[in-house]
């Protein structure tokens, strides 16, 4: 039976031998068939892995929010003909905050053997990393863009992280960064804990738990770095 492979893709500029195991280096290396978020970006990626690779050789489908079902179908096809093909995100894990979830989804009502590879993870790395419940968590993605919208958002995070105890984990675009925590700053409670977890696995890397009564007193400018959030009850509430 033929296999879709989920390959987690490196988070940034680090050297693959950090964070991927040999085993899923060996099994890219012997397949045809690709299904990327960002085609350019996986060809890159798959050269990064193995220089021998003849990326010209190999079979590419673009998988993206604009990708239409009857696409996704017809890119299961190779798969079918018994072809073991992967799916590639743009940074992660493949449909975790992903277009690749609606793929994964199609292959599994198909029948189609769908094997999930070992690779870094930026939401489970910065939830490991911030000393906040791991047992109780949910991640919630992108905040609402608009006004008022979000800080009422962030207020029912903050009242879920409380009342719940449970972590509430979210991200925004790098370049958006600096709005959500000034929205952040102004929205919640000083004893709030917030943890940002930026450039996870790169030698910039940069991981801190801190009060928003203390993160107001030295706030860092993660404009256009990768970043994801942590909101928490206050410790002394444990």
């Amino acid at each position: 039976m033929a296999t879709l492979y989920l390959v987690p893709n490196l988070l940034g500029e680090t050297p693959w031998e950090q964070v991927l195991p040999p085993a899923t280096v060996e099994l890219v290396s012997r397949l045809s068939f690709f299904i990327a978020e960002d085609v350019r970006n996986t060809r890159r990626f798959l050269k990064k892995l193995n220089p021998a690779i003849n990326i010209d050789g190999l079979t590419f489908f673009e998988l993206n929010k604009h990708t239409t079902a009857l696409q996704q179908n017809s890119y299961l096809e190779p798969l079918l003909e018994g072809n073991d093909m992967a799916v590639i995100s743009e940074a992660g894990c493949p449909g975790v905050a992903d277009p690749g979830a609606d793929l994964v989804r199609a292959a599994h009502r198909k029948n189609i053997r769908v094997v999930p590879l070992s690779g870094p993870s930026s939401i489970l790395l910065a939830l490991m990393a911030s000393g906040m419940n791991g047992q109780n968590f949910a991640f919630t993605g992108y905040l609402p863009l608009k006004q008022p919208e979000r800080n009422r958002r962030i207020q029912l995070l903050e009242k879920n992280a409380e009342q719940l105890g449970q972590t509430q984990i979210f991200m925004e675009t790098p370049y958006r960064n600096n709005t959500l925590l000034a929205d952040l700053m102004k929205t919640c409670q000083p004893a709030t804990l917030l943890c940002i977890a930026a450039d996870i696995t790169s030698e910039n890397e940069f991981i801190a738990t801190r009060t928003i009564a203390e993160w107001k007193k030295n706030l860092p400018n993660l404009d256009k770095h990768p970043a994801i959030f942590l909101l928490y009850r206050n410790e002394g509430n444990d």
